[in-house]
């Protein structure tokens, strides 16, 4: 579209409609999520750490997006400029969380991530560092000589330069033409592949050892437990015991229930 010597771009867009079979599986889907969450916090003892745990929190937002995506499309009927609502189902998007109550891996994978919280802090921080200092860097460097190609015109797009180097993806959209600019480009590479080859073995290790316990324990011999009454005499000497303390408070009673692991017969 021009218009007064201004040309402006307008995206073209086709609306397509989804089959009506996808929206019936997915609503019989959304009806059995519904069910299930709210079936896991009748059921809890403990409603509010029910509430405040991520996993659930999950649960919920994903399970609602489907309802306020429904609620948004009728919204959008009546809007002339709704563009913007359809970025909420981009929340469909995080129902692929609940694979982490049922997948073991991911489950390693989460934990190896907390384990290795601190290493993975350290490889952020040594990235930006050395992302401001390569694109200040290229950007002076490549105005020290003529260059009539410079790609570098601000020290913000050479934040782009850093990061694509220092990750060693290289796009190539934007490159050094001047000799001192592939010096720079050159230490950008080395520097990022140093930088994030240092924490990998420690998140490695820490990775197998969570791996080597979950295997460890899903080939021990499956056990039972079973209720065995032991009769606690009570002295007159004894102390009063402390019902704040876990022990004292099991042992307060004449008979108290122990729970046993006992092998299997």
């Amino acid at each position: 579209v021009t218009q007064r010597n201004t040309t402006a771009w307008v995206l073209d867009k086709v609306k397509t409609d989804a089959h009506d079979a996808f929206f019936y599986v997915e609503s019989v889907c959304n009806a059995w999520f519904t069910f299930e969450i709210t079936i896991r916090f009748v059921v809890s003892p403990r409603k509010l750490d029910f509430v405040r745990a991520p996993i659930n929190i999950i649960d919920f937002i994903a399970t609602m997006s489907f309802y306020s995506d429904m609620l948004l499309q009728h919204l959008a009927a009546d809007l002339e400029n709704a563009d913007i609502l359809d970025f909420f189902s981009i929340i469909r998007i995080l129902r692929l969380f609940k694979l982490t109550r049922h997948s073991r891996g991911l489950k390693i994978l989460i934990h190896t991530f907390k384990a290795s919280a601190k290493e993975l802090f350290l490889l952020v921080f040594f990235l930006v560092l050395g992302i401001v200092i390569f694109a200040s860097l290229v950007y002076y460097a490549e105005r020290l000589q003529a260059n009539p190609r410079n790609d570098f015109t601000s020290i913000p797009e050479g934040l782009w330069w850093a990061i694509v180097t220092m990750t060693t993806v290289g796009y190539g959209d934007m490159a050094p033409r001047t000799y001192v600019g592939m010096l720079v480009g050159a230490l950008c590479a080395l520097a990022g592949v140093l930088t994030i080859g240092l924490p990998v073995p420690v998140i490695v290790s820490n990775f197998t050892m969570f791996y080597s316990h979950t295997q460890a324990r899903a080939k021990l011999p499956k056990k039972r437990r079973r209720v065995v009454p032991i009769e606690v005499p009570r002295g007159p000497h004894r102390r009063p015991p402390d019902l704040k303390n876990p022990k004292d408070a099991c042992k307060a009673g004449r008979q108290q229930q122990v729970m046993a692991d006992l092998p299997r017969r």
